[in-house]
C-alpha cells in the first residue's frame, strides 16, 4: 500500500444527464485536493438515450483524468460496475453511483482507512432519504441475506467504497454471470472495515432501480451466495412427512381402539392444497438455480464495449 495512491473513481451513469453536472464539478474537486496521482474518473455508460453520453465527450475533450467506456446497449447498474473494474488503473478504485446520493466527499476518509492498512472500505448507510416501504424493504433484505450467505455480509452496506488493486484483481477473476458485487467484495476476503455515511437524495431525476430490477438484484445476492433456500426445501419436506406419518398413526389408533375413523373433507383440500403450493414454490426455488447454472453454461460475454474515450487501448487494463 502506498501512501498516495492513484485513486480511480469508477462511476456507472445512465441516463443522468441532471446530475452529471454536479457530479462532475463535486468529484473533480474531490480528486484536485487528494495528493499523488494522476487519479481518473472512470465512466460507464450503461446505454443511456439522453445527452448523458454527450455531456461526458464534451468534459472529457478538456479534461485528461475523464475515461468514458460506452456500451452498446443497456447491461443494467451490477455490469456496468463490473466493466469499470475491468477498466481501472488506479492502487485503488472507489466505485460510486451517478446520481450522487452517496457524496463523493467521503473520498479521504475511505482514503485515511487504506492508509492503516484496510483493502476494503465501504460505507454503511447511517441514515436514508427513501420512502418508510422502501427504507424497510432494505432493512429486512440485507438482514435476510446476512443471516442466509455463506459469507459474512456487513449489514446496510452498498457498492460505495474503496477497492485496493489486489481486490479488484480478485474480482476481475470472478466470472459469474449474476453479479452482486458488494458479497464478491466480501468473498475476496482482506482486511475490510465500515465507516457511517449519510446517503444523501438523489439531485435530480428519478431512480433507474424500478421495483423489478431491484427484485432481480435481491435474488442475485440471495442465490449468488446461499444454498439455505434448498436446503429449507429439505425441512419442509421432512417437516410433511412428519405430520402425515403422526397423523397415520393417529388414524391407526382411532380405528382399532376408538372405533371410528377421522373424517374432514375440508381439512383434505386444504392439507392438499398447502402441500401442492409448497411443491410448486420450491420448484421455482430450485428453477432459479438452474437457470443460473444455464446461464453460466452459455458463457456469453458480459457486455459488449461500442468505443472508448480518452483512452488510447480499448483493451481492460490488467492491473
Amino acid at each position: 500500500m502506498t501512501a498516495d495512491p492513484r485513486v480511480s473513481i469508477a462511476i456507472p451513469i445512465f441516463n443522468e444527464e441532471e446530475t452529471i453536472p454536479e457530479l462532475l464539478v463535486r468529484t473533480s474537486a474531490v480528486l484536485d485536493e487528494l495528493p499523488g496521482g494522476p487519479h481518473e474518473m472512470l465512466f460507464v455508460d450503461d446505454g443511456s438515450d439522453d445527452a448523458s453520453l454527450r455531456l461526458l465527450e464534451d468534459e472529457a475533450a478538456a479534461d485528461p483524468r475523464i475515461v468514458i467506456v460506452s456500451f452498446s446497449r443497456n447491461f443494467g447498474h451490477q455490469v456496468a460496475l463490473t466493466a469499470a473494474l475491468d477498466y481501472v488503473q488506479g492502487d485503488v478504485t472507489i466505485l460510486l453511483d451517478g446520481d450522487l446520493q452517496d457524496p463523493p466527499e467521503a473520498i479521504p476518509r475511505f482514503l485515511d482507512k487504506y492508509r492503516e492498512g484496510y483493502d476494503v472500505v465501504y460505507a454503511l448507510r447511517r441514515s436514508r432519504k427513501e420512502g418508510p416501504l422502501l427504507r424497510a424493504s432494505y432493512f429486512l433484505y440485507y438482514r435476510l441475506v446476512t443471516n442466509m450467505a455463506n459469507v459474512e455480509l456487513p449489514l446496510d452496506a452498498g457498492d460505495f467504497g474503496l477497492l485496493s488493486k489486489r481486490v479488484v484483481r480478485e474480482i476481475r477473476r470472478s466470472p459469474e454471470r449474476h453479479r452482486y458485487l458488494r458479497g464478491l467484495r466480501a468473498w475476496a476476503g482482506f482486511r475490510q472495515i465500515g465507516i457511517e455515511v449519510d446517503r444523501d437524495p438523489r439531485v435530480a431525476g428519478a431512480s433507474k432501480y424500478t421495483f423489478g430490477r431491484l427484485l432481480r438484484l435481491a435474488f442475485d445476492g440471495l442465490f449468488a451466495f446461499s444454498v439455505v433456500p434448498l436446503r429449507l426445501a429439505a425441512i419442509v419436506g421432512g417437516l410433511a412427512i412428519l405430520a402425515s406419518m403422526t397423523f397415520s398413526v393417529y388414524s391407526l389408533y382411532a380405528k382399532l381402539f376408538l372405533d371410528r375413523s377421522p373424517r374432514g373433507f375440508t381439512a383434505i383440500i386444504l392439507v392438499v392444497s398447502f402441500v401442492s403450493g409448497v411443491i410448486l414454490f420450491f420448484l421455482g426455488v430450485i428453477g432459479e438455480y438452474v437457470g443460473r447454472v444455464y446461464e453460466e453454461v452459455k458463457r456469453r460475454p458480459l457486455y459488449v464495449v461500442s468505443r472508448i474515450v480518452g483512452r488510447e487501448s480499448e483493451e481492460p487494463d490488467r492491473l
